[in-house]
């Protein structure tokens, strides 16, 4: 039986913290508060009932019900072992030049030690994206990637960095920056950072930097408590970028699309209803502006699963799109290709 889509991922975490629970039973609160910490923002609306004990035995089977509550059936924790399968992945990650971002040399240089006769699960050449544009970041490079690492360093030490960086008019700009958050576009194959100004030692407003267009960076030695303050500030910044409504989509309940859907979108702020009878889904997605070619792009990558209801700008132009698309296949049809 296919419990989980991939091992260690959130829906094995979620479970894994639970069958690890030895001594007192678990409540119904606790499995929930294991699903809302491992799980994704939507996972509440499904996961809790494969793990607690169903009538029609549609869960998974992990946890048995007692007069106290509910205990795992397995007799010791789950194993924390790589798989040959997780190795070999973990293997082609390796030739990820995005993923060699987030390691320093050092990291890169064990791992590649201890993987070194693991066959990698796929290789780069493997993959054609054909909705992508050609002039990504170039990731290897390292003065790119110590700009990456210089910001990435920032984020988590909440320091303001001195860059120099172009505009997206080539003009030159300097400016005194805390990074916020990093942004990757899977349509531009490009990071972004996200920033607040400095003047004065004082935090002002934000702005979007390419990390592809920084010049040259240094730290200021100036470091921002992280309080609740900054908090509803970053989250005024971003809310500003926001367009002015949500897309509004319909998920139909087949070939597990509301799953695959909700993992698809996890990074993306949501209100979602399910209806209980078909299970199918009613969601309003909020999204970056900047972002609305990439998410028409997402949204029609799951075909007749997903319906667009509204805004009605956002569907016609997913309808123009589509019909661009089948008049490019008749025309390659009638041409003989």
């Amino acid at each position: 039986m296919n419990i989980f889509s991939e091992i260690y991922g959130a829906y094995f975490r979620a479970a894994a913290s639970l069958l690890a629970r030895r001594g007192k039973p678990l409540a119904e609160s606790d499995i929930y508060k294991a699903v809302e910490r491992h799980g994704f923002r939507d996972s509440a609306l499904f996961l809790p009932k494969k793990l607690l004990p169903q009538k029609d035995n549609s869960d998974w089977g992990l946890l048995r019900k007692t007069e106290n509550g509910f205990v795992p059936i397995t007799k010791n924790p789950p194993p924390t072992i790589l798989s040959g399968l997780q190795k070999s992945w973990l293997k082609a990650k390796l030739s990820d030049p995005r993923f060699a971002l987030f390691l320093d040399d050092s990291e890169i240089e064990r791992l590649s030690e201890k993987l070194k006769d693991v066959r990698p699960l796929y290789k780069p050449e493997h993959f054609r994206f054909f909705d992508r544009f050609n002039d990504g970041d170039d990731f290897p490079s390292p003065e790119y990637r110590a700009h990456f690492r210089a910001l990435l360093s920032a984020v988590k030490s909440h320091e303001a960095l001195m860059i120099d960086y172009l505009s997206g008019h080539g003009n030159a700009m300097n400016a005194i920056v805390l990074p916020l958050k990093f942004e990757y576009s899977a349509k531009n194959d490009k990071f972004r950072v996200y920033c607040r100004t400095v003047s004065n030692g004082v935090l002002r407003g934000g702005i979007t930097i390419n990390i592809g267009r920084i010049r040259t960076l240094k730290p200021t030695g100036k470091r921002f408590t992280k309080t609740a303050a900054d908090n509803a500030a970053m989250n005024r910044f971003f809310s500003d970028r926001r367009a002015s409504e949500p897309v509004t989509v319909y998920v139909k309940p087949e070939r597990n699309a509301p799953e695959r859907f909700l993992m698809e979108f996890a990074n993306y702020e949501k209100r979602t209803e399910r209806d209980p009878e078909n299970g199918s889904l009613t969601v309003d997605i909020y999204y970056d502006r900047a972002d609305e070619t990439e998410l028409l792009i997402l949204l029609l990558s799951f075909g007749a699963a997903v319906e667009i209801l509204a805004p009605k700008y956002f569907r016609e132009q997913a309808a123009e799109r589509v019909k661009k698309q089948a008049e490019l296949l008749n025309k390659e049809k009638n041409s003989g290709y």
